[in-house]
């Protein structure tokens, strides 16, 4: 019961940009960090990228050390949830008594908070604006604050607007895979090579410069002078050539005897 009385109550509400809502967190409310307790935060690509530069590690130590691996459902992709501590209460290893250590680069998640995303493509122009809804949990305070937002401002304010464009290419993949027939399957090399490119950008970036990547695809100087370095940059590029590989008809198998998708050898 006392787990059940904890559990986030989701308004069945639906709110687009121009929506308004009031509140505000600060160290003043009584509750504060209660949200960072207890929590189940998917980590988007972008996430890891901010956060193992944060913390000064490489993508692979960060997944080991931070994050829990999953499958999406309804999509069967692989995706990393946060680790969360081994304590009574749950705690995100980043909160503290008096807040988050890494605010700056706090998870999109945290970020769209108190706000929830229903949809999963952001892209300038689309014919839905988007679809959202309120996380009102029990302990919260912050909504009898006087602050008042627009969901698009929001948005903005808490830097999410940035976090929506850098991850938009995964997002639309995942939709994407969604459209995939659920008794269709993809293999584990499949999986693999979405996970690397989406989370696994340090070694991904080996996979590019350390194998016969670049001789078997054309890719121009200039982008592969930029993919050195620049992280966004390499995870675009990734993303872009995930979704030809994963979602062309021309570039995988499949095989509805064993009900798989697979990437033809010649192209992986």
């Amino acid at each position: 019961m006392e787990k059940q009385d904890k559990m986030a109550d989701i308004t069945p509400i639906r709110l687009g940009m121009n929506s308004k809502f009031k509140f505000k967190c600060h160290k003043g409310v009584e509750c504060f960090t209660q949200c960072c307790r207890g929590i189940n935060i998917m980590l988007t690509p972008y996430d890891i990228i901010r956060l193992k530069n944060r913390l000064g590690l490489s993508s692979e130590e960060f997944l080991a050390i931070y994050t829990e691996p999953r499958l999406m459902e309804k999509t069967d992709l692989p995706v990393v949830t946060l680790r969360l501590l081994d304590d009574e209460e749950e705690s995100c290893p980043f909160v503290r008594e008096d807040g988050c250590i890494i605010y700056e680069d706090r998870p999109t998640t945290c970020r769209y908070y108190p706000v929830g995303v229903a949809t999963l493509t952001h892209k300038e122009g689309a014919d839905d604006e988007g679809f959202f809804f309120f996380v009102n949990e029990p302990h919260c305070r912050g909504f009898e604050e006087d602050a008042e937002w627009t969901v698009r401002d929001w948005r903005k304010d808490q830097g999410v607007d940035i976090h929506d464009e850098i991850n938009q290419e995964w997002t639309d993949l995942v939709v994407r895979k969604r459209s995939f027939p659920q008794n269709i399957k993809m293999t584990d090399k499949s999986k693999e090579l979405f996970f690397m490119a989406s989370y696994n950008i340090d070694k991904f970036r080996r996979f590019v410069f350390e194998s016969s990547f670049l001789t078997r695809h054309q890719v121009s100087p200039e982008t592969v002078e930029k993919i050195k370095t620049d992280d966004i940059a390499l995870l675009k590029f990734g993303l872009e050539w995930l979704k030809g590989l994963l979602f062309n008809h021309e570039n995988f198998e499949v095989n509805m005897e064993k009900q798989t998708v697979s990437v033809k050898e010649n192209h992986s």
